[in-house]
């Protein structure tokens, strides 16, 4: 009877214990969630709201076309165009390869063999063609193939191809400037943009309702340049005729108004297509004609005739003695052709281009104050142009310039120094518009599609360096040298041109000068009885009887022909014209 009791009472506990350890159970699992929810709702409440908050909103940053770049005129001289970058994924082929590139090939502008060969080369991510042009994707697109991928993206376009390479520069395939004002205008050039901040639904597409109204809305401006295309053109032609006749390395052309140092024209030979520029050597992308220093020989002659009349240290009448040489220390220096002239006047110095009569001009001055008015001319400084890559001219120090004789004897002459041709015609446009020192500059402003005017450059404050009665004296005799002298090839009928040859022998990097390289240069004024425009032809390295008057006068005379017939530029009055 007692085990019989006492199985009973170990069958009732069984059940009992078994319910308080599902009892017990149930309450520390509880606890456990009720922990966790206290974790994830209170304890970790604000970083898992950060994370949710980043899964469910994306940030976007749309790309914006960059501004288009006009000439003077409104020609369109660089713009953004929508166009495709295609992909192949040849795993993705409903039908044979083959038949692929058949149908692809003359859409693309390709052959089907080398298609074939292409999407041999693995299953997927070819890149097919990097650029295509909306028509094309369209026909593209057409054929409805699987595995054919399009992506839309922007890519810069140069209507002019090549014609204002120098000036307008390229961008690369980030969109990123890398010359010309592409580069030193990118600040310009590229449109705000604003990272946005949207919502993303549970399949991750973007929810339109968060998208703020407008957000891809830009602004119409576009940035405006001084270049006139049309005199460009013409400029460049004339340069290139001349660089094949005489077989030269290269040669720039510059064209500057006076009164405010806008540039109208600026080629360089040889220049580069920018649509291509990578078919091209990266020595181009520097313009040379502001890069590259060079010594200006005969054409820095007439500055230095104003910086004597200013001076006080000779007058229009003053008559000097041409002994053909003349010896400085140790050196002799001698005229081109080595010929003795006599008593000539500043005007005959200018008409000949006689160095003896220019040293003996600027022996007139004291060394310290000749050095004085080249520093305030600008020589071994940078212009300070809206261009890249501008390089500073070369100079002797203080010291050196003014302890040996020798120095202010070459510098008369256009020797012993070196600028770049910008810098020249920047110095040659104070002769142009009584006396002031200008910047040139290409970048006009930016406009809006209305033509108003939305932003324009601050330029360096114009500095006046000569009297008017000085510049125009000097103008008159440098209308000899076209009328008498070296530059009678620059004569236009009608017309009273300013001007100066320089032909100069170069100077070699490791010091002296090379035997058989020189540089030819022209530099014209027009008019002398209205003048305005500076027009500067430099040829390097031409070969055979080369010489500024047969090499770079004839262009500018052509440059010159060229911008009265766009400026419509009135006749001079010849009853003032001198004899």
């Amino acid at each position: 009877m007692a085990k019989t009791q006492t199985k009973k009472l170990k069958l009732w506990q069984l059940p009992s214990f078994r319910l308080l350890l599902v009892w017990g159970i149930m309450i520390v699992g509880s606890c456990g969630l009720l922990l966790n929810l206290y974790r994830l709702q209170v304890a970790q409440a604000p970083i898992l709201e950060e994370k949710a908050r980043e899964q469910q909103m994306v940030y976007m940053r749309p790309f914006v076309p960059r501004r288009p770049i006009v000439d003077r005129n409104g020609n369109v001289l660089a713009t953004d165009r929508r166009v495709y970058t295609l992909y192949a994924h040849p795993k993705l082929f409903k039908i044979p390869k083959q038949e692929v590139a058949a149908s692809l090939a003359p859409l693309i502008e390709k052959s089907s063999t080398d298609l074939e060969k292409l999407f041999n080369k693995k299953s997927s991510g070819i890149l097919v063609s990097y650029t295509l042009t909306e028509e094309a994707a369209d026909q593209v697109a057409r054929l409805s193939m699987d595995g054919l991928e399009l992506i839309q993206r922007y890519s810069r376009l140069y209507p002019q191809q090549d014609l204002a390479a120098d000036v307008v520069g390229y961008v690369d395939v980030d969109h990123r400037g890398q010359a010309g004002i592409e580069y030193s205008q990118q600040n310009l050039l590229e449109r705000a943009v604003r990272t946005l901040r949207l919502s993303r639904a549970g399949n991750g597409a973007l929810m339109p309702d968060h998208v703020p109204e407008g957000f891809l809305h830009f602004d119409e401006l576009h940035l405006q340049v001084t270049i006139d295309s049309r005199l460009q053109r013409a400029a460049r032609s004339a340069l290139r005729q001349k660089i094949k006749e005489f077989k030269a390395k290269r040669g720039s052309v510059i064209v500057m108004d006076a009164l405010d140092g806008s540039l109208l024209a600026l080629v360089s030979e040889p220049t580069y297509n920018p649509n291509k520029y990578y078919n091209f050597d990266i020595g181009l992308f520097k313009n040379w004609a502001l890069a590259d220093l060079y010594e200006p020989g005969s054409t820095f002659k007439p500055l230095n005739v104003a910086i004597a009349l200013e001076a006080g240290a000779i007058q229009t009448d003053s008559y000097f003695s041409d002994t053909g040489s003349i010896q400085i220390g140790k050196w002799v220096i001698s005229n081109y052709d080595k010929v003795a002239r006599g008593r000539i006047s500043p005007a005959q110095i200018l008409e000949y281009s006689s160095n003896i009569g220019m040293v003996r001009i600027v022996q007139r001055m004291k060394p310290e104050a000749y050095y004085n008015w080249l520093q305030r001319l600008g020589l071994g400084q940078k212009v300070e142009t809206d261009l890249p890559f501008e390089s500073p001219g070369q100079f002797k120090s203080r010291r050196q310039f003014t302890s040996s004789p020798v120095e202010p004897a070459t510098t008369s002459f256009g020797q012993g120094f070196s600028l770049t041709p910008l810098q020249l015609t920047q110095m040659h446009a104070t002769l142009a518009n009584g006396g002031k020192l200008v910047t040139p500059h290409v970048v006009q402003g930016l406009f809006d599609s209305k033509g108003h005017l939305y932003w324009q450059p601050r330029l360096a404050s114009v500095r006046p360096l000569f009297s008017p009665t000085t510049t125009q004296a000097v103008l008159e005799m440098m209308e000899t040298v076209v009328t008498k002298g070296t530059g009678k090839n620059a004569q236009i009928p009608g017309y009273r041109i300013a001007g100066k040859t320089g032909t100069a022998q170069k100077a070699s990097p490791g010091g002296g000068y090379y035997s058989n390289a020189k540089i030819t240069s022209f530099v014209g004024i027009l008019s002398v009885d209205s003048p305005r425009y500076v027009v500067l032809a430099v040829v390097d390295e031409p070969k055979g009887e080369a010489f500024g008057s047969t090499v770079a006068a004839p262009i500018v005379k052509s440059v010159m022909e060229a911008l009265i017939g766009i400026e419509r530029i009135p006749p001079s009055d010849t009853t003032t014209a001198t004899n």
